[in-house]
């Protein structure tokens, strides 16, 4: 015989407010892309570098415009003038104002950065995704192409480049020398998490419900790698702009009337000799910065991509 429990006011008791809201969840619900941008915020360092990524855009489209001089103006009465309240940057052999030129520079040493890191991109994750999803047999051989290809030395293909298209095309022929071999990194790099990626739960639960395997990297293994692709187009960026100065100033890039950070650095080397080292200091400082800042960028979107840091 079962015992008969006795119902007393001492059972129903009302609970206090701090056990009523025991289970509350405190913390507002927040996307992914949300909590990213403000854990980057909270990145002082890459904010500035970001902040200076701007600017740098902003000024690289209206610099030139801003002292009424052309980046091809001669005035041969004020050659070699040191910085000063009309020139703010001074002037060269030629007597061009380097504050026009130097922002003119800005403007093809970040288009051919971008370009270079969008091809790269478009075809890394192409490349790398159909490697990663294909059998055995063809990831393999995919991936000795990309090899034979990364080995090849960039400055040779700038060369045979040169020489099939002529130096009118120096632009063209700096962005395809770049993509050429540029894009070998991202297709790898897009190959590891494809291989990682495929074998989670999702994936293969969309395979058992009949979904091809071009569905199932469109739709669920691309986006959940774009963490690590947006960190690698950011450390892309400055490694085009540094390769592009370094050939410039070697002579290799782009040729006259066009220019670049890395052109204006080789014109003001002459300047050395006769005590005009701002005419290579000031090209050479902007580079610095435009490496600085993508690269403190790109270590802040690691840590603001990684879900692990998250507080």
């Amino acid at each position: 015989m079962k015992a008969e429990i006795e119902y007393t006011e001492d059972l129903f008791m009302p609970i206090s407010k701090e056990e009523k809201n025991a289970e509350k969840i405190h913390r507002p619900s927040i996307k992914y892309w949300a909590d990213v941008w403000r854990r980057l915020k909270m990145n002082k360092l890459a904010m500035s570098g970001l902040i200076i990524i701007v600017l740098f855009i902003i000024m690289a489209i209206i610099g030139t415009h801003i002292n009424g001089f052309k980046y091809f103006q001669q005035d041969l009465n004020a050659i070699n003038n040191k910085p000063n309240s009309i020139h703010w940057f001074g002037t060269d052999e030629l007597g061009r104002d380097l504050f026009t030129r130097t922002w003119f520079g800005a403007r093809y040493s970040i288009f051919i950065g971008f370009m270079a890191a969008l091809l790269d991109f478009f075809i890394g994750v192409v490349y790398g995704g159909v490697a990663g999803m294909a059998s055995t047999r063809l990831d393999s051989f995919m991936m000795r192409i990309a090899e034979i290809i990364y080995s090849i030395p960039y400055l040779l293909v700038v060369i045979l480049l040169s020489v099939v298209f002529g130096q009118g095309d120096s632009l063209f022929v700096m962005i395809l020398a770049m993509s050429l071999t540029g894009w070998v990194p991202m297709a790898i790099l897009v190959r590891g998490q494809v291989l990682q990626l495929k074998e989670s739960e999702y994936a293969m639960a969309s395979e058992s419900l009949g979904a091809n395997k071009k569905w199932i990297l469109k739709k669920h293994i691309i986006p959940n790698t774009l963490g690590p692709i947006l960190v690698n187009i950011t450390l892309t960026v400055p490694r085009a702009i540094f390769a592009e100065a370094t050939l410039s100033f070697l002579g290799l890039g782009l040729q006259p009337p066009k220019s670049s950070l890395g052109t204006l650095a080789n014109d003001g080397l002459a300047g050395l000799a006769v005590g005009n080292g701002y005419q290579i200091l000031i090209p050479a400082i902007f580079i610095s910065l435009i490496m600085f800042s993508f690269n403190v960028l790109g270590d802040g979107l690691r840590d603001a991509l990684d879900p692990r840091l998250r507080k």
